[in-house]
């Protein structure tokens, strides 16, 4: 006979358990919980511009290596966002003038009277736990210097969805709990093990079609890696064999018929707009070296050997002659355990999309409420969407509207339904002016209707928290920080 049970019984632990990670895991300033990260404190700094309100703002640089930014506005209200930027970048270090570009980025947090801090993390390439560590580091930091808040957001906006949604997962269910709620913008949600497959797909195809990734005269290498360890190929370099290709930056009629046709394939092929396919394509060169080469020993997490790709002026050729791999099983394990999203949350979880995303596709929404409906946990979420076709910058209105909505739900208990949401708006819009496009009754579509479904691999399922605290401890598993 079936018996009911409340969703976070999985979660559940002994006491003595939860006794030893509020010690050591809870943010309070014991020196157990304490890493030589965090210890600088923070520099009186002048705000950005675009900071608008009277505010006092700070930066600094953590023991790890991770510069960071905060503000704290004269009328704050007493809550805390923290921010998870997007990327992940291309460099091997902190970017000491990024987390002060995200503070004037996301100046409206300020103006809404939360005091923000965001973390640059220890390292500009690929890691999800080590940017969700690096934004905890900061956390503590700013609990230290300024005090607890009386709540604390997380918000994530395109790869920082994933970091804020992992971090809500590894830091988010022990109580004292250190974050309060979940703010997710144009999220890549589905993954790192699932989410890059629309590029590895873009990887092939433009290799079938264009033969200059390389060119037949270099050194070759096997696609998945992105692009071969010692290259030194550059940004420009790689727009330029795109350009060579497919004239993608003239216009139409100034293109070969054969770069017309090129193009023409590689879009239907993909269903990659053709405004991010030079965007994507990096990510598929250099964003895929950083995640093979630096975070899996040149283990490869990609496969492609069960898809049959549609849409081309010949699909039997293309199938023919597109380079095949499989992933190894390992790769996969560890890609997982850094990236997925395993649904396992205690805290309500706000997110927004853009319908039209050129990015981080709307269908990335349907796979993350698909991993909270495994967890059972899908009560705890909320998803919205907007009727814009950007991914990096969404109406500040909205993000107005979605970081108070957030805050409410938490402050209140009740949950807010997306009409609701909706109809805050436009008192928001009268402040800001940027309009109000939310669209309360939109549904996505499966992922799999967007992007080449591939057979299930080896992925980490949803970890209780005492197996998520060994496991941050013990060597050797996952991506290494």
């Amino acid at each position: 006979m079936e018996t009911s049970q409340s969703p976070d019984r999985p979660y559940r632990i002994g006491v003595v358990a939860a006794l030893l990670v509020t010690t050591l895991g809870s943010g309070l300033p014991a020196s157990a919980a304490d890493s030589p990260a965090a210890r600088e404190r923070p520099a009186p700094v002048p705000c950005p511009d675009e900071v608008t309100v009277p505010a006092r703002c700070y930066s600094g640089q953590d023991g790890n290596g991770a510069y960071y930014s905060i503000a704290i506005p004269e009328q704050w209200n007493g809550s805390l966002v923290l921010h998870a930027h997007g990327g992940p970048g291309l460099t091997e270090d902190s970017d000491p003038e990024r987390s002060d570009k995200d503070l004037a980025r996301w100046a409206v947090m300020v103006r809404e009277g939360y005091a923000w801090a965001g973390s640059a993390y220890r390292r500009g390439g690929y890691g999800v736990r080590m940017a969700a560590e690096d934004t905890e580091n900061l956390r503590r930091l700013f609990v230290r210097t300024f005090g607890r808040p009386s709540t604390t957001l997380l918000h994530g906006q395109s790869w920082g969805g994933n970091v804020a949604a992992k971090a809500a997962e590894i830091h988010g269910t022990w109580p004292p709990r250190p974050y309060d709620g979940v703010l997710l913008t144009n999220g890549m949600l589905a993954g790192g093990s699932r989410g890059y497959d629309f590029r590895v797909d873009l990887r092939v195809v433009y290799q079938y079609y264009c033969g200059n990734h390389p060119r037949p005269t270099e050194p070759q290498y096997p696609l998945w890696m992105g692009l071969r360890e010692g290259s030194t190929m550059t940004r420009a370099g790689l727009r330029a064999r795109l350009q060579e290709c497919t004239g993608f930056a003239s216009a139409r009629g100034e293109r070969t018929p054969r770069q017309r046709q090129n193009l023409s394939d590689i879009l239907a092929v993909t269903g990659i707009p053709e405004r991010t396919l030079e965007s994507h394509l990096r990510f598929a060169t250099f964003t895929f070296r950083d995640i093979v080469h630096d975070r899996l020993d040149d283990r490869n997490p990609f496969s492609n050997r069960t898809i049959r790709y549609t849409g081309s002026y010949d699909d039997a050729a293309l199938n023919a002659g597109v380079e095949r791999f499989t992933a190894d099983p390992s790769a996969v394990r560890d890609l997982s355990f850094d990236s997925d999203p395993t649904g396992a949350i205690s805290i309500p979880v706000l997110t927004m999309h853009a319908i039209g995303d050129p990015t981080a596709f709307v269908e990335q929404e349907a796979a993350y409420r698909a991993s909270l409906r495994g967890s059972r946990t899908a009560g705890r979420l909320v998803q919205t969407f907007t009727r814009e076709g950007e991914h990096s910058t969404l109406s500040t209105s909205e993000y107005a509207t979605a970081i108070d909505e957030l805050a409410t739900w938490v402050n209140t208990g009740r949950t807010p339904a997306p009409a609701d949401i909706a109809g805050a708006c436009p008192a928001h819009d009268a402040t800001y002016g940027t309009g109000c496009f939310f669209d309360p009754g939109y549904v996505p579509a499966a992922y799999s209707s967007r992007v080449y479904p591939r057979p299930g691999g080896t992925r980490w399922p949803a970890l209780s928290p005492l197996a998520e605290w060994v496991l941050r401890f013990r060597p050797g598993v996952g991506i290494p920080a």
